[in-house]
């Protein structure tokens, strides 16, 4: 049994669609169940296994497929700008949240996959950062993430950290969908052109969740191509760079050409201080690939190639 949490957001609701497709045995949670509560965790856990808790998903013939095996962490507080006043719910969802969950993991058997960022970084680094590479977060998103991602770590072996960056996806706002209903909307818009980073396709990260899934099920060995991926941290994001500048404009012509945008627009560049956020955001926050490359033997796809499968999708609608 999978536990997902955070199942009605965007990354989510993607993750979702994977699992019921593949017939997989899972049950979703949203806000009801408060992670910052290691009551309402252990809670949660203990009614998935007992047999008066029935998955909306689908229902068992067997009581050890109520068993949770794997948790997946989708529940974040990400409103980056509000956390800089808000650091006690900020840090309650992402730092102990993480614990809990973590604890609650160790504790009933179950793999922990953890979805993290980018902001974990300071962002001055000239070349994509590695899993190795030191953290520096310098906004409250970002040290609640880092300190998420270290309470996991000191409190369990059996888990999957994934840093990834700059998520757009069909079920929940995001910067795609917003630059598109600004286009068919304003004659001009500004947009940060000194930030760099790789816009990531929650379809393709959901993808490399569940193949880490099936691999470490489907595993036969300790070494080699037949066995489980080795625990630990691990980058995910689309392949390629650009900024938010560039990315806008690859989305307005995409959109020209697939009818999504129908109307003349100009962009424009501004800095990041023109620009005026509240919180710090990483100048440069490119994630290397190459470790999750060579773990699970996948080829990711092009930022470029994803944005453009993206907007032609009939499921491609505004929110």
């Amino acid at each position: 049994m999978i536990w997902l949490i955070g199942a009605k957001g965007m990354l989510g609701t993607h993750i979702a669609r994977l699992l019921t497709e593949k017939d997989l045995f899972w049950t979703g949670s949203g806000s009801e169940v408060d992670i910052s509560n290691p009551a309402a965790v252990e809670n949660f856990i203990t009614s998935t296994e007992t047999n008066y808790y029935l998955s909306s998903h689908k229902k068992f013939s067997n009581p050890k497929e109520r068993k949770i095996n794997w948790i997946i962490n989708c529940a974040a507080y990400t409103a980056v700008d509000n956390a800089e006043n808000d650091e006690e719910k900020a840090r309650a969802v992402n730092t102990t949240g993480a614990l809990n969950l973590a604890r609650a993991a160790r504790n009933h058997g179950a793999k922990l996959i953890h979805i993290s960022t980018d902001y974990v970084f300071d962002g001055t680094s000239k070349v994509p950062y590695t899993e190795a590479d030191k953290k520096n977060p310098t906004g409250v998103y970002g040290r609640t993430k880092s300190d998420g991602e270290d309470a996991i770590c000191s409190s369990m072996s059996q888990y999957y950290i994934l840093r990834t960056a700059w998520l757009y996806g069909f079920y929940g706002k995001n910067f795609v969908y917003t630059m598109t209903k600004l286009f068919n909307s304003k004659d001009e818009i500004r947009v940060v052109e000194d930030q760099f980073g790789t816009p990531t396709y929650c379809g393709d990260l959901a993808s490399a969740i569940l193949m880490i899934i099936e691999k470490s099920e489907k595993a036969t060995s300790v070494f080699g191509k037949n066995s489980a991926p080795a625990y630990g941290i691990y980058h995910f994001t689309n392949e390629g760079q650009t900024s938010w500048l560039d990315f806008a404009k690859k989305i307005y012509a995409i959109g020209k050409k697939c009818g999504r945008v129908t109307k003349d627009c100009t962009i424009t560049g501004c800095t990041t201080a023109e620009y005026g956020a509240k919180a710090p955001r990483p100048a440069y926050s490119v994630l290397s690939k190459e470790k999750i490359q060579k773990e699970l033997r996948i080829k990711i796809p092009d930022w470029e190639q994803s944005l453009k499968e993206f907007m032609s999708d009939k499921r491609f609608e505004i929110q």
